[in-house]
């Protein structure tokens, strides 16, 4: 190309670009290339394939003394008990009064639970029935519903896996409520609401049937839900599982969606266990309206969903390390959206672990 003119690339996934992030206001550097650089880093250890269905030392367990001394009952589906040591307390006091704009402060109250998921330590969710994973969803909106009838915001959560901070293999979730927006959910109310404003139709809504008809990021698909890489995704195989229906809250799912909403979670997890044939480690969370005293305001911005945040790259002792650039700079990912579903929807849709030998 002459000097001073920038070339245009016919075939952009194979050269480094940037992707605007509309659900978070921001941007990710996509360069593909580099998946192809050699690597002579950190190796995670694969996870334990040999966790004992139950433990009497595992605090999860049923039957099994926690921290506190209590004793869990002989829990057969799920179970949820205050965290026995918890971020937030509904009791915490105000802080003081700031001397300076530079250092404010600002009450945050709230309650933690855990769900555990299952009475049996050595399954995970992707290796759970249909009627098990649906029991799991009824149990969040449950807890959604009860917990949001007070607090702004509730947060389901699981982190699975040591890489991801998890302490102890049993299959379980986290739950915290709080009496303020935390950061991620006020950004998403906004451009959310900016988007509605704008465009006169909920971002998620117009987004999810947008992929519903490009296929190219898609990885699994039902009558009621899809799964999607996003086009901006951040991290190598990240996921962002949406409602074709208007959807605001976790508690508004019709009995018909719940139960296809587990059967997608079931097929996503299973091919995510699939890529690297070992139990895949990641973050994920339900995002939806705000409650408390949001319920009494119109939130039809905001459209239901669940993001999958999973940090391997390579193999399954090869992950993403968010360092450097992407904390001083801006993130950056590896491999392009596009390959990440196509290698996702490809995968079979048996676990490798039930699968005849």
């Amino acid at each position: 190309s002459p000097p001073g003119r920038t070339p245009r690339s016919s075939r952009p996934a194979e050269h480094q670009h940037a992707r605007y992030n509309p659900l978070r206001d921001d941007w990710v550097l996509v360069s593909a290339h580099r998946v192809r650089r050699p690597w002579q880093g950190q190796l995670e250890k694969p996870p334990p394939e040999d966790v004992p269905r139950w433990d009497p030392n595992n605090p999860l367990c049923p039957g099994a003394t926690r921290a506190n001394g209590e004793v869990n009952p002989h829990y057969e589906g799920t179970f949820v008990f205050p965290n026995d040591f918890p971020a937030l307390q509904p009791d915490a006091p105000e802080p003081g009064d700031s001397d300076h704009p530079l250092f404010r402060a600002a009450a945050a109250r709230g309650v933690c639970k855990v769900m555990c998921f299952h009475p049996w330590s050595d399954l995970t969710l992707p290796l759970m029935s249909l009627a098990e994973i649906r029991a799991v969803i009824d149990a969040w909106a449950e807890l959604a519903a009860e917990l949001g009838a007070s607090y702004p915001w509730v947060q389901i959560f699981e982190n699975k896996g040591a890489m991801m901070g998890c302490s102890n293999p049993h299959p379980h979730c986290q739950v915290w409520a709080s009496s303020f927006l935390p950061n991620e959910a006020r950004l998403e109310d906004r451009t959310q609401r900016q988007h509605l404003s704008q465009h006169g139709v909920p971002m998620l809504l117009e987004y999810a049937e947008q992929e519903a008809r490009r296929k190219e990021r898609l990885v699994v698909e039902n009558a009621d839900w899809l799964v999607v890489v996003p086009y901006w995704a951040t991290w190598p195989y990240q996921t962002l599982l949406l409602p074709r229906r208007h959807v605001c809250r976790l508690q508004d799912l019709r009995d018909s969606e719940r139960d296809s909403l587990a059967s997608i979670m079931q097929r996503l997890l299973i091919k995510y266990d699939n890529l690297f044939e070992v139990s895949f480690p990641y973050s994920m969370g339900w995002h939806g309206a705000p409650t408390g005293p949001y319920l009494e305001e119109d939130c039809g911005h905001w459209q239901l969903h669940a993001h999958y945040y999973p940090p391997l790259l390579r193999s399954a002792t090869v992950r993403k390390f968010m360092v450097g650039y992407e904390m001083l700079a801006q993130a950056q990912r590896d491999l392009t959206p596009e390959q990440a579903a196509e290698r996702l929807r490809s995968l079979p849709e048996v676990h490798y672990k039930k699968r005849s030998k």
